[in-house]
């Protein structure tokens, strides 16, 4: 019989609770899930942009809070941490995550579907996995239209992924989109688990050039994502990043409290 693994300990920041995990920890996680295939685990993989979404939106808090694992997906989460007294060496990426996972899948025989982008990205993933993982087993993928989804349509959906037997779902629909879909949808799959991961497909479809690993680590993948796609991210860099260095500072100096 399996041992459970001990749920990992997390922290409040702004009134969003982050697991403070590391990538090894996250990987076992996913594989006791698929080991038990008890229930679809909601896994959230975000840094500042997710918390300040939250912070605005009560209904997004709630929903992000309600999630089985959420991964510090961001510098400035594990820079938190720290200070919270944890010994944190890195953020866990979503992009890092899928790609670590789809080793450990290749070696395991785990399954895997992709949801969410275009169908161009989905086929260009689709070419690299096969060539980076040859006999990886793809359950499926699916590029859902650029419009909200009638209740036929969603339902369809779901019942493509269940049909597949995915061990793990991937969606990349961009965040709050892809946290509320899954919100509104994992208790309808059957996969163990189900993962919101952005850009991560336009990532390893080699669509959109990544910050080199230092820049991420350091707390820098900001400043390149602002070079190189300005009109997608300069709110959260130049507005949202300064408003939740202000609002930690408060936070951690007890000076105000976030429910």
């Amino acid at each position: 019989m399996t041992t459970p693994l001990a749920e990992p300990p997390a922290i409040r920041v702004l009134g969003v609770r982050v697991h403070m995990v590391q990538m090894p920890q996250v990987l076992s996680i996913l594989e006791q899930w698929i080991g038990q295939r008890k229930k679809c685990h909601f896994v959230v993989a975000t840094g500042m942009h997710g918390v300040m979404e939250a912070h605005r939106d009560e209904d997004f808090k709630a929903i992000i809070n309600s999630a089985d694992l959420f991964i510090p997906d961001g510098y400035s989460l594990i820079w938190v941490g720290r200070r919270r007294g944890f010994r944190l060496k890195r953020r866990v990426c979503g992009t890092d995550l899928m790609w670590e996972f789809l080793a450990v899948s290749q070696e395991k025989g785990y399954s895997n579907f992709f949801y969410g982008d275009t169908r161009e990205t989905l086929d260009q993933l689709t070419l690299r996995i096969e060539r980076e993982f040859p006999g990886l087993k793809i359950a499926g993928t699916h590029s859902p239209p650029f419009r909200p989804l009638s209740p036929e349509e969603q339902a369809q959906d779901i019942k493509t992924i269940n049909e597949s037997n995915a061990d793990v779902v991937w969606v990349g629909l961009g965040l709050p989109r892809q946290e509320r879909w899954i919100f509104q949808h994992k208790d309808a799959l059957n996969a163990p688990a189900v993962i919101g991961v952005g850009a991560a497909f336009k990532f390893h479809s080699g669509q959109v050039t990544r910050a080199p690993e230092w820049a991420g680590n350091r707390g820098f993948e900001w400043l390149w994502r602002l070079a190189r796609e300005p009109r997608r991210v300069w709110r959260r860099a130049l507005i949202d990043a300064p408003r939740f260095a202000s609002h930690v500072v408060l936070e951690l100096a007890g000076i105000r409290k976030y429910d």
